[in-house]
Order: structure tokens, then sequence, then C-alpha cells
């Protein structure tokens, strides 16, 4: 039976992976993301928790434990952010290649220089091609709740990939809200024990990820990049399932008062819950505005995407991460990617913004939807930063 508790978002994802019952967790503690693997380590010298817990050196052996740990058929966690994010990252592909259903929670957070701790995109979007499932929670229920889901996602027979569920830094992850938890009994059902198909046995033994020439490798990647692709009716049914369980349903693309809109903001992550504030006070003055998000940032929803955006005029996209010197946004950029082969598609404006933890108030997204009308009609620069000083 679910019950009702007040919990930051960091306990929330420990919470959840916890009545996972996950085998092996291993986690080098940073900052925003150190609560959840403190909690974990607490629980399992609590007992609580029945699981090994791997004090590792640094993220790159964290992953690489995890590596060993997932191969075997334990179920595994881990949890990182920001340059721990980019430390790991060379191992990533490692997780992915080998087909490891690794649950990973991402606190994500700005990367240097200058130094910050606070959160914006910038992490998540520098391993966005690593290959993994990727998802995203816009506070502490969702943070619960897609953390479970990647559990059944990442395991399922068919899918077999690693997930990261991402959670903003202290938007998310320090934040203590008002959610509901799910009993074991009812996460038991929800996710069954994972039996990997050929666990690394010594009575049995097997080659995994082993040197390859160009011969081969193109068409190893081409295999990946099919499979990846394949997993997204099986991401919607655990989505659907766990829908049935809890009441609470997510889609790759998600609607706020978008029905009608000719004008639809874009979002990712926490921020959104502020968009759709700006968009209930463009309702009230009887602007058609609405709000799409995107949950599902790998494998990219094209489908939703286009179907989402095929009657509005405009569409207003944030990123809150910079590609310097590069072209708009890589959230925008991907967006325009998207679009850019349909016969009707919107104008479409992109702000950067919210970097190194600023907040964005209702009323700057009122202001992106004013300019971004303007440039979409009337043109303007290729990056626009909304809330800079000076």
């Amino acid at each position: 039976m679910a019950t009702m508790t007040g919990m930051e978002g960091s306990l929330a994802m420990a919470e959840a992976v916890r009545l996972a019952n996950v085998d092996v967790v291993a986690a080098y503690p940073i900052t925003p993301q150190t609560h959840i693997v403190e909690r974990l380590a607490e629980m399992v010298a609590n007992g609580e928790l029945n699981a090994a817990y791997i004090p590792v050196e640094s993220e790159h052996s964290a992953m690489s434990a995890c590596l060993g740990a997932s191969a075997t058929g334990a179920r595994t966690f881990t949890a990182t952010a920001g340059q721990g994010l980019e430390l790991m990252h060379e191992v990533l592909y490692v997780a992915s290649g080998l087909r490891l259903p690794i649950v990973m929670g991402v606190a994500n957070r700005a990367l240097s220089s200058p130094l910050s701790v606070w959160g914006d995109h910038s992490d998540v979007m520098a391993v966005r091609d690593t290959g993994w499932i990727q998802i995203f929670a816009e506070n502490g229920q969702q943070a619960f709740d897609l953390t479970l889901c990647a559990f059944r996602i990442a395991e399922d027979p068919k899918v077999m990939f690693p997930v990261m569920v991402h959670i903003d830094g202290f938007h998310v992850s320090h934040v203590v809200e008002p959610l509901y938890l799910l009993g074991q009994a009812e996460v038991r059902g929800f996710l069954p024990p994972f039996v990997h198909p050929c666990p690394l046995d010594p009575d049995r033994p097997v080659t995994m990820g082993a040197f390859t020439v160009p011969i081969l490798y193109s068409e190893a990647r081409k295999a990946m990049e099919t499979a990846l692709r394949s997993t997204r009716p099986l991401i919607n049914l655990a989505f659907d399932e766990f829908a049935k369980l809890s009441g609470r349903r997510y889609q790759p693309v998600e609607h706020y008062r978008s029905e009608d809109a000719d004008t639809l903001l874009l979002t990712m992550g926490s921020y959104s819950e502020i968009a759709m504030e700006a968009v209930d006070q463009l309702r009230d003055r009887g602007e058609k505005v609405g709000l799409i998000r995107l949950r599902l940032w790998r494998p990219f929803p094209f489908d939703e995407l286009r179907r989402a955006t095929e009657n509005c005029q405009t569409l207003v996209v944030l990123d809150r991460c910079v590609s310097p010197a590069g072209p708009p946004g890589p959230v925008c950029s991907e967006v325009k990617a998207a679009l850019y082969a349909q016969k009707k598609r919107p104008n479409i404006a992109g702000f950067i913004g919210g970097l190194g933890g600023r907040d964005l108030t209702p009323g700057e997204f009122v202001q992106m939807v004013e300019r971004g009308r303007v440039i979409a009609t009337q043109g303007g620069e290729e990056i626009e930063f909304i809330g800079v000083r000076g």
C-alpha cells in the first residue's frame, strides 16, 4: 500500500533502490548526489538493504565495479553528478556496448570552469551519445517512480541496456516534497528478480567485449544502435505497467495545456514545473500557449515529438547547456533536426538559461514565449540567453 511522506529527491531515489532489492552499489560521493549513496550506505550498514556496498576511489572505478557486478547477474546501482559523470565517461560506452542493465542516478550539475556545484544540464549533454537509455525526472515523486521503472526497463531480456535517471542538482536532489512510496510487495510484483541471460561464470566461460578489427566493428556498433532504438515499445510497456500499479502515468513526451496551443514551450527537468506556471498565466490572458516536456532523452522520441508539434505555429525550446561556438543548445539542435523533414513544422526559437543553478521565474518563461514568437517570425540571434545580467 502506498504511503505519503515528506522526503528529499535524493532520499526518494535511494528508497526506490532499496525497494528494488539491489545486490551491489558501487559509488563515489560527489555533490549534489552524495545524499543518494550516503543513504544507501546507511541502509546496508543498518541491515535495511541486503547488498554489497563498494566504496571506490573514483567514479571511473565505480562504473568499472558496476560492470563486473552486472555481468555476473547482480542487480546493480550507482549514482554520480557533474565532473564525476565525466570521469566515468569512457566506461559508460563499455556498459552499453556489453548490454549491462546498470541503473544510475545522476544529479545533474554544471561543469567547470568556473567551478560550480549547482545544477544545469552540461553533464548529461556531454554523455548523450554513450548508448544509455536516459530519463528525466522533474520532482521527488518522479525520482522515486522512474528509478523503479529504470530497473524494470533495463533488465527486460529484450532490452538489456543501462539506464540513467536524471534529477536536477539541488532543485530536486535536496528539496523535500510530499510523495507516495510504494510497499515492498507492490514493487516485487512490478519488478521481478533479475536473471542475466548469459552471466559471467567460471564454470561456463564466455567472452565479453573482446578486441575486434575494422571488418567487424561497424557491424557491432550498428547492432547496438538498432537494439537501442528497438527498446522504445518496451519502455512504453514499463511505463504502462507502472501506471496500473501506481496511477501515475509517464510518457516519452508529456503535455500540459497543449491541446489547442499555437505556441508551445519545450523543457526537460525540474524547470518544467516553473514553465507550467507561465503557461497558466498566459492562458489567463487568453493566449493559446502550452507546454511539452521531454521525459525520454534517449532513445529520442521522434514520433511523439512530431505529433506533439504538428499543429503549433511556434515552438520555444529551453536548453540548460551551452554548445560553445556551435549551433543552438543541444536540445534545440536535436529538436530542429527531428522536425526538419516534416512538411508541416513550427517555427523554432531556442533559449539558454538556468545555467549553474540560476533560477528561472515564470515571468522569464513568459518573456521567452513573447521573444520566441518574434524570433520565429522575424529572425534573431542564433543563440539567445535568458536572465543574463548586463
